[in-house]
């Protein structure tokens, strides 16, 4: 996977975003936002670096819908080693055009 990532970073306009917490409405906003900036930005993929215990269904929710809506490809991307996408982490993962995870995460 880091070999795939670092060749779509080399050959596109890649918008990269770290979301490390709970899943709640400033996490929501946070990651709508940045979906809407690689939006308008005209980049090729956003990946999302996640790593989460989970959180609130409606934070959830919106972000769900924002991935599912997006003309952006979204990449979501479980890290670093040791990270986890739990709860809510999962639907978020599972919305995501392309998902992945780093060894060692879960």
């Amino acid at each position: 996977m880091k070999i795939f990532l670092f060749l779509i970073l080399l050959s596109s306009r890649v918008y990269h975003v770290k979301a490390q917490g709970i899943i709640n409405p400033p996490m929501a906003e946070y990651l709508v936002r940045a979906i809407d900036e690689a939006e308008d930005t005209r980049a090729d993929l956003i990946v999302i670096s996640l790593d989460t215990p989970g959180g609130l269904d409606e934070s959830m929710r919106q972000i769900v819908k924002r991935e599912l809506n997006s003309t952006v490809p979204v990449c979501v991307y479980v890290s670093p080693h040791g990270a986890r996408a739990a709860s809510a982490g999962v639907f978020i993962t599972l919305a995501a055009h392309i998902a992945a995870m780093a060894p060692g995460t879960n």
